[in-house]
This record gives structure tokens, sequence and C-alpha cells, in this order.
């Protein structure tokens, strides 16, 4: 996105800015001056964490040419007073979708004034809770009009510059007022409820009337022809063809040939395809008219053999409910179809009788995210094996066998306190496996563990024989009756004229299982661990004879490897590299994989060879329908799936109407998320909005890692700071501050002209630079690095400078860590600088500013809460005390308004503790727990707080905000000056807890107390 200027009376656009990054107008400085928003580099000074949530204001002219740093500080909505002296602006404090309506936290803006000059100065405007945005200056030039959500819903306010009290302008409901300008008469523009108002002073809004006559540029429907983008694979029982969804609706084609037949082909989405046992029908889930439902699609013609050729498809609703009903799956007999209901109850319909019943109530599992719920036939289509978190298991399932009779009977077959679940049917129902993180290794922090595939067997005589060696296996077979051989024969022989008999009619043939018959007495002592090594798992399976385990599995050196081991020499070998991920399907007879992962795919568990699925499919692609839809899928999942029933008492359905109406105006996604945002703004709530990750820039804008001097004006670029380990640092070149960049790659960087364009396309580039230092010049070649490695070098030399300044206030008595996540590799920075680098400092500053959350919560209290117990000391030499490895310190807790989800909760659960105290600024409630969902377009996603997190005295932590024991603000003439006096508070605090004088070393103190007993023996 870059920044166009155009005529006022029309005209060629010319571009103004040319920066692979976001750039976004936000106003005229003067006649001859544009002001804009991006990320691309703080000033040197800046003690603002460095993130893209805070981009800076840069200056260009309106004739185009070199920007220049405005404001390293964040300015939203800057509107410059007429003279140019004075700015008002609202400021970005971090993150919170910035449609989200009601909050009273300290997140929400406010307005300020800047004063220009050659020393700026602030001062803050608004002060009240919720939010105050959009400030435009009156005619006077000494008040304002501004959005305000003082009486509830955002409207127009008037304030004096620097007054207390302000005047509410507009009194609309229920939907707010949006894009407040003004003109130079003093007529106020804004619009609301779609609807656009001018309001002159003294006056009522006065709805402005617009028609717009154009064509219509984009078409209704888009006839294309695919050949990716599948999502779901289904192979039939023959093997001849493949079901897939794409693009939600489904499709089968040939597994030999291009020929596709659509199945589906709807504005709604379909998923959950499976074959039926005899290839005739296909199951699926739709979510017609908002309500997801489970279809079946049977070829009609019993002369016709296969879909991909078929004539003629009838599809029937085998539900019929008012309730959400997804995720099917056929029982081996062909007969029954078991499906989950409101997405945690496992229900099955009979096929002939069209009856429902209830295998399992919901309540014994729980739902995160669509399709997280694993359950599966038993081989004589009469249990059920499903995953299951009984009461408050939702961290540690179990796996539970239920009969499907809808007797309610079930079986907690892992009990183990661990992770079990995808559990599968093995050796013809006699055992399962499943995946179990119980002998992996852990992470560090709360974020999962590796997992390993076990087998537990439901029958002695098999377990028995899985577990003998091939020698034994050879030998039982030798020694079977001659009676027992012809049995097997004739089995044989069965099997074999029923498959052909349903070859003719065009089916598979569907055996018949004699009714399975479990020993669950022992079953857990009958459990062997079949991987050798604990991995990230994706898929296993068991081969028919039980002799071999194929298992798709992560590893250092590739995201996903298929894996075949050998049960019997327990040899193991690779059997195809970088497989990938996604959906993995065995055919009945175990001998290939179907996969779907980016494409589709069928391998060979014999030799590993891969083929190729290739398709094209004709889709008639519906934007306007297909926003429709998700604009309902999205208000559906709310409503079904939001953490509080009432919607914090929002008028769900009102909403629907308000925001439905403008669908038919909408004609691309950016817009449409901006509508979604909007409406689930009106939820008041944290972790949800709309999204659209569009395409980004095709040739990025390529950086040095360096700071450069805003004041020089010459030719080149003058570098102001070369920031550790960035291109010129690694290289150990004579670069340094003071040094003129005067060309790239032999083109001159001339004075005041726009430089950006001689970067573009060269991140991970070898780019050759003229450099002058003092009067000798030199050539230079490093690589071009990208904005995230850049933001990774601001952030590092940000904690260090945090550290060095806690070192420098405390002379090293105090230690200072930041969390940068909730994630494993942030607790085990914390947990490496607590006890290596910080471990003889008499206290500690945690700081979880500008965290964005995870889930980390329990282990960093846990960390920071030790109690020394004990002490080892051999011979008079202290040498540690236990707990070993739990910070035994005093400690404090900064936080601020950017902490977000569980740097939220995580601060709360420090003071609720009694760890220490928190010093900074209040940090918002939005401790829940959040499913961000693709949408059936990939470009958007939409998020559900659908976990809250309750306190013991019935508290949610949404929109409960967390307040500091001691608060500290830095104003923004100190932050620009690089000064951090929250940082300097809890150094302060922790100085005055531990007392002036250091402690005594605990060495010493532990050598005397035990010369002391020695003495008190003799």
């Amino acid at each position: 996105m870059d920044v166009f200027i155009v005529d006022a009376g029309g005209g060629e656009p010319r571009r103004l800015t040319t920066h692979s990054t976001a750039e976004r107008p936000v106003a005229f400085l003067s006649d001859s001056v544009v002001l804009f928003s991006a990320n691309i580099m703080p000033s040197a000074e800046d003690a603002q964490f460095p993130s893209g949530q805070f981009p800076q204001v840069y200056s260009v002219p309106t004739r185009g040419g070199r920007p220049h740093l405005f404001s390293s500080l964040p300015m939203e909505h800057i509107w410059v007073n007429g003279d140019g002296t004075k700015l008002l602006y609202q400021d970005r404090k971090g993150y919170e979708d910035p449609w989200r309506k009601h909050e009273m936290a300290s997140i929400t803006r406010d307005i300020w004034l800047c004063t220009l000059g050659d020393e700026r100065a602030y001062a803050k405007q608004t002060d009240f809770e919720g939010e105050d945005r959009e400030p435009v200056w009156a005619p006077d030039g000494e008040s304002f009009y501004y959005l305000s959500e003082q009486d509830g819903t955002s409207n127009v306010w008037r304030r004096r510059v620097g007054a207390k009290d302000a005047e509410q302008v507009t009194r609309f409901e229920k939907n707010p007022v949006r894009f407040l300008t003004i003109a130079g008469d003093g007529t106020l523009c804004f619009s609301q409820d779609g609807e656009l108002y001018t309001l002159r002073e003294g006056g009522q809004p006065q709805k402005v009337e617009i028609e717009i006559v154009a064509d219509k540029l984009d078409r209704d429907v888009v006839r294309r022809l695919r050949t990716s983008g599948a999502t779901e694979i289904s192979p039939s029982p023959t093997g001849k063809e493949v079901a897939f969804v794409m693009g939600g609706d489904v499709y089968v084609t040939s597994v030999d040939y291009r020929t596709t037949r659509q199945i589906t082909s709807t504005q709604d989405q379909e998923r959950g395809v499976q074959f039926s046992p005899d290839g005739r029908s296909i199951v699926y889930a739709s979510e017609r008219d908002g309500l997801w439902q489970i279809y079946e699609a049977t070829i009609a013609d019993k002369e016709e053999k296969q879909f991909t050729y078929a004539t003629d498809i009838k599809e029937r609703n085998l539900t019929n409910s008012k309730v959400a009903s997804f995720q099917p799956a056929y029982s081996p007999d062909g007969k029954e179809v078991a499906f989950l209901e409101d997405r945690t109850a496992i229900r099955v319909v009979n096929l002939k009788s069209g009856k429902v019943r209830t295998a399992m109530e919901g309540k014994w599992q729980y739902s995160y995210a669509d399709g997280d719920q694993h359950f599966e036939w038993s081989p004589d289509s009469r249990w059920i094996l499903s995953d299951y978190i009984g009461h408050g298991g939702w961290n540690n399932k179990d796996v539970v066998l239920v009969k499907a009779d809808g007797s309610g009977e079930m079986h907690n077959l892992t009990q183990s306190g661990y992770t079990d679940q995808s559990a599968s049917w093995a050796l013809d129902g006699k055992a399962m496996i499943w995946y179990s993180d119980r002998a992996g290794y852990r992470s560090h922090g709360s974020w999962g563990a590796e997992f390993d595939v076990y087998i537990m067997f439901f029958d002695v005589e098999a377990y028995e024989q899985f577990r003998m060696n091939r020698e034994d296996l050879a030998l039982m077979e030798e020694n079977k009756s001659q009676k027992e051989k012809k049995e097997d024969e004739k089995k044989a022989e069965a099997e074999k004229k029923a498959d052909e008999k349903a070859e003719e009619k065009g089916e598979a043939a569907v055996a018949e299982v004699e009714p399975l018959e479990f020993d669950l007495e022992n079953c857990r002592d009958r459990v062997v661990r079949l991987t050798s090594h604990s991995a990230r798992g994706v898929g296993a399976l068991l081969s028919k004879k039980g002799d071999k385990l194929y298992y798709i599995a992560s590893s250092e050196e590739s995201a996903a490897d298929l894996w075949v081991r050998d049960l019997k020499d327990y040899s193991l070998r690779m059997l195809v590299k970088g497989i990938g991920g996604g959906q993995m399907v065995a055919d009945r007879n175990v001998e290939n994989i179907y996969m779907c992962s980016g494409g589709l795919k069928r391998v060979s568990l014999a030799s590993g060879e891969t083929k190729w699925i290739e398709f094209e499919a004709f889709q008639d692609y519906r934007p306007y329908e297909e926003r429709d839809y998700i604009f309902n899928h999205v208000w559906s999942q709310v409503k079904d799936k939001f953490y509080d029933v009432d919607l914090h008492g929002v008028d769900w359905e009102y909403y629907r109407g308000v925001y439905e109406r403008f669908l038919p105006h909408i004609n691309n996604n950016y817009d449409f998320t901006g509508m979604l945002s909007e409406m689930l703004g009106e939820l008041n709530a944290s972790h949800t909005g709309a999204r659209y990750y569009g395409p980004g820039a095709s040739l990025a804008t390529a950086s040095l890692g360096v700071f450069y001097d805003e004041e020089y004006e010459g030719d080149g670029l003058k570098i102001k700071e070369v920031i550790a380990k960035s291109p010129f640092a690694v290289m150990k070149t004579d670069v340094e501050a003071g040094c003129i960049i005067e060309s790239v790659d032999g083109e001159k960087i001339l004075a005041g002209e726009d430089y950006y364009p001689l970067f573009e396309g060269k991140v991970g580039r070898k780019i050759r630079l003229g450099i002058r230092k003092g009067g000798k010049t030199f050539e230079v070649s490093v690589r071009g690095i990208g904005a995230g490695e850049v933001n990774e070098l601001l952030y590092n030399r940000w904690r260090e400078r945090c550290r060095k300044e806690v070192e420098r206030l405390s002379d090293g008595r105090v230690g200072y860590v930041h969390i940068r996540a909730m994630d494993s590799e942030s607790f085990r920075h914390l947990y490496s600088e607590l006890l290596g680098r910080f471990r003889n400092c008499e206290a500690v500053v945690i700081d979880t500013r500008h965290n964005g959350g995870g889930w980390l919560h329990d282990d960093v209290v846990t960390l920071l809460g030790g109690k020394e117990y004990q002490q080892f000391v051999p011979r008079g030499q202290y040498i540690g005390s236990d707990p070993f490895n739990k910070w035994l310190r005093p400690s404090c807790m900064l936080i601020c308004e950017d902490n977000y989800s569980n740097a939220c909760g995580t601060p709360w659960v420090y003071k609720e503790l009694g760890l220490g105290k928190l010093v900074g600024t209040p940090v918002p409630g939005t401790m829940t727990v959040v499913w961000w969902e693709t949408q059936i377009d990939p470009s958007i996603v939409f998020g559900i707080p659908q976990v809250g997190c309750r306190d013991m005295r019935g508290v949610f932590s949404e929109n409960t905000q967390v307040e500091p024991d001691i608060y500290v603000v830095t104003p923004p003439e100190a932050q620009l000056r690089g000064e951090d006096l929250q940082l300097r508070r809890a150094v302060e605090l922790m100085l005055e807890t531990v007392g002036d004088k250091p402690a005594a070393d605990t060495t010493d103190e532990a050598a005397r107390q035990e010369k002391e007993r020695a003495s008190k023996k003799k």
C-alpha cells in the first residue's frame, strides 16, 4: 500500500511513496507536505518498544522526493491547525481491534495536543476511560471536535483545548459515528449507520443524499478451471477415484485421469467428505441456510460405477434437524452414519429408517475448533473410539470406548493423566493405536510435548501373537492344522468372489464382520510403545498384519517425513522425506495412503513411490454469494461458540440486520473484513474482529540495519548508528557511525530524492555500497535484510538497552528479563537469564510490557514463586539451594496497556498469589482463549473468544482490568529522549525491597554457619 496524490479537481494520481511496507496518508502538514504513517524505522533515541503496532509518521513533499521522519511517536488521525504550529492527534498505546466498541480500559485512545517547534510539547486533552478519537480543529482554533463513547455510543463532542469538560454535539444511539472531518467553513462531515451527514454549528445533522451512477465492473459469477486448492481427501474403496473438497464444494476425480466431477455447487461450505464402504455414495456436511447438516450423494443409475463419470447424482439430507451437525463417518457395514451434533455429542443415524440416536453425550467433550473431535467406528460397526475429556480434563484428553447402540455404555481406556488422542482401530478390532505424550520430551513452557504411538490390546491372544518374533510366527503358521489351513483358504476364496461380484455391480464388497468381544479388565497392562523416538505426530497407521507401523513425524531437518518401523526386527527407516502434513487416509488394505497437503497424492507403503493425483475442476466462483455466506457463518459461529451465552448482553439478531444490508455494496475483501470487524466490535470483546491477508509486495524493500541521521541534507545517507548483529556489524566492515552511503549498486543517492527504489527487491541479496568515511571512499558488499530481521535487531537492541539501564541504576544488584511472548522460547530465555546470568542478583525486574500473549501464566508464576527450604553445603562450601530450578528472591513485574491475552492473565496471577508488585499502567482485561478461524476464502480469518477465564470469586478476566500497585506513565517527551520511567521506578522498588546495602554473600554466610556448627560440636 502506497500513498498517491491527485488534484482536487481530478486528474492522474501521482505516487508519493515507494517502500514495500504499508504506507497510509494521515494529513497535509501544509499545502506542499503530506504526512503518512509507516513502520520503517523509529528514531535511535526513542525508548518505545519496537513493534509494528507503533508505526512512525513521515513527511514527503507533494511534488515527491525523499520521505523524512516526522515523528517517531505514533500519531493517528493528525489534524493540523491553521498556522501549522499545533496539531491534534489520537494516541496509540498498543493492540486492540480498531472497530471494537464500548470498551472501558487503559488501551482506549485519547486525544493529545502537540505544539511544534525545536522542542515539541505534548499535552493530553481527554481522560475518559473509553474511546476518544478523530479530533478536528474548530474554526476558532481554540477548541476541537472529536468522537467519544462517553454516552455509550460513539458521537461527536466538542471541547476547548485544556478544558476538563466537553459538550455533546450529536446523540445517535446503537450505531457509532465514524470518520469525522471538518471543512474550512466549520461544516462537520461524518458517517453513521452507512449514511453520510453534515452538521453546522448550532444545527442538526443533515443526511447527504447521494446517488452513484457507475458501471458494475465485477461479475456475479466467475467461471474458473482449477488444478489445485484441495483441502480434504477421501479415497473410494476401489481406489479408482478420490473425493475432495475445494473452495467449499465437493468433487470426485479419477486417480488415473484428470477427469473431475463436481458434486455440489453452492454458495455455502461443504466439508467432512467420505466415501461409503460400497463406493456408491458420499457423505459430507454442508452449512446451508446457516445450519450445518449431513448430506449424502448417491449414484442414481445402478449401471454406472463411478462418481467421476456418473450422469445423475441424487442428494438427500440425512439429519433434518435444527442443531448443527457435521463430521460424518460411515459405519463399516455401510448401514449407518455417525456424526457430531452441536459439535460434541456423537449421534448415529440409520440410513434405512432415518432414526437418530445418541452414542455419547456432548458433556464428555469440548470443541475448541470445528473438526478437533476425533472418533472412529469399530470394524463390526458396534463400537466407537473417541477422544474424551470427562469432567474438567480439557488439557489432558483420554480415549473412550463407546457402545454405538445408544445404551450409554462407555469405557475410559487410557486414564493416564497425559494427553491421549486420535485413536484408531487395529488388527481387525482386536487392538487400537493412539497418540500419547506420556513418554515424549515436554516443552519447557506450557506448549505441549512430543508424542509417541502406542497400541492397546483388547484380546489376550492377539497381544501374545503381536509380541512374537518372525521365527515364532513362522512356527505358529507351520503348526496350523490342515483344517485351519483349509478354512483360511476357503475364507480367502469367498472374499475374492465377493469382490468380483461387487465389481460387476460397480461396488466394493462390504465384508460381514463377527461381533467383537473385548477383554477390558487388564487392557492397560497390554500396552506397547510402537515408536522408538518421540516427535510431533501428524498421523499413524498399522499394517494389516500388525508387523509394520507407518507414521508421519516432524524432524529437525524436515517439516514432516513418512517413517516405517518394522515391529519384528525393530528397524526404522524413512520411507518418504518431506512428505508434508495435512490429512492422511489409508485404503482399506493399508497398501497406500492418500494425502491432501497442497495437492492430492497417493503414496505406496511398499515402495514409498508418490503419485500426484491431478485434476481439472470447474468452479463457479460467486464472490457476492460467498461473502454473504461468510457473513452468516461468522454471525452463527459467534452465536454458537462465544464464551458468554448472553453475548455480553448484545442484541445479536438486531446487529445482523444492521450490517447485512451492506453486503450487496461490497466488492472486495478489504472492505468486507472491515464491515465484519464493525459487527464483531459490537460484542465489546477481545480476540475478535476479521482480518484480510492479501498478497504482500512482490519486491520487498531491503534494509541495512542502521539508523540514518535525519538532519543530514546532503547527497547520500549518513549513518547515525550501526545496530549490533546487523549486516555491517556481522561483516566487521569499517562502516560505522558518521559514514555516508553514497551509492547503491553503482547508482548515486542524491539529496532530496527517494532512495527506497534502490533497495527494492534486494532482501537476501548482496548489495554493493559506495561508502565515504572522512576523506576515504571504498566499497562494501553486504546482504540486504527484510522487515522481520530489522524488527528482531531492534527488539534485541531495546532489550539490551533495558538490561544495561537496570544494571547501571542498581549497580548490578538487580537483574532484568523481558518476556517477549507467552511461549516456550520466551520461557527458556526467562529461565536461562534468571538462573544463569542473574543467579547472584538480589532481585529481578520481570518485564511483560507489549507481550501479545500465548499460554505461560502458570509456568511463569511457578518459576518466580520459589521458596528456599534447604541448602547444599559440602565441607563448608555452599553449592546450591532447593528448589534449584526456581527463583528464590524478590521480583516485581512491569506491565502496560499493550499487554494482551495471557500477558493479562500472567500479571493477574502474579498479583493474586502475592509474588510481588506490579509497576506501570493498567492492563486491559483480555484473558480469554481464542479460535482464529480461516474462512472458505483462506485470505479471511476472524476470531471467537470462546473460553473465558474466571477467578475463584466468579469474576471473568474479560473486561476486568489488572491495576498496577505502582502507577507510572512515561510522557512522550521522556520517551523520545530515551527515558523509561516505568523501568526506573521498578529498579527503585527492588532496591527499596532488598535494602540499601548489598546482601551478604550466600557462600560466605553458609561457610560461617558451618564453622559455627562445627565449633559447637567440639
